[in-house]
């Protein structure tokens, strides 16, 4: 269901979970199986992910890419797959895990930090060693990244770097926008 640059994007993802997750004593299995299925619903068009994932903000609705991981799970809900783990880190990965689920964080973090992506080793060797901490850095790498580039993060995203217990991070409210590109 993806284009063949997009695939080798979701086997490094994939790898690069099941390793994170076997360095911090976690379940490699399913961390591998939540890079794989990641970004099922990635190049599909956009009137597909309204109609799997319909909008819960604006910026769903203005921009539909942001739906992929939700789209996702859902895709994989009417297949059949019911593993929760699994499909909370699918659904996860383009906005932040919610907390608690350990593979999703695993996900996240190799998502953002993947070689091919040629940023973050440094996120990308923490979490390695210290997944809290990487989880921490790759959540307010991209609030910050999406800042600079003046996109309106997502209230999800906010709500995950929110509840990071860290000081060194800016404050950022419900209500804080950056604007949008052309806007």
């Amino acid at each position: 269901m993806v284009r063949p640059r997009r695939y080798e994007h979701v086997l490094r993802v994939a790898d690069l979970a099941a390793r994170i997750a076997a360095n911090n004593g976690l379940d490699e299995q399913r961390a591998y199986a939540a890079g794989i299925l990641h970004d099922i619903a990635r190049d599909l068009p956009d009137d597909e992910l309204l109609r799997l994932a319909p909008p819960e903000c604006a910026i769903d609705a203005a921009h539909p890419l942001a739906l992929h991981g939700r789209a996702a799970r859902t895709l994989l809900s009417r297949w059949g797959y019911r593993d929760t783990v699994v499909l909370e880190a699918v659904e996860d990965h383009t906005t932040g895990p919610r907390g608690g689920n350990d593979v999703s964080a695993c996900v996240y973090i190799a998502d953002v930090s993947e070689p091919g992506r040629g940023v973050n080793a440094d996120i990308r060797e923490l979490a390695l060693s210290d997944l809290n901490a990487a989880l921490e850095r790759s959540i307010v790498s991209k609030v910050t990244y999406l800042q600079g580039k003046g996109i309106q993060v997502h209230p999800r995203t906010l709500r995950a770097y929110h509840a990071l217990p860290c000081s060194a991070h800016p404050s950022l409210t419900s209500t804080t926008t950056f604007p949008l590109p052309g806007a």
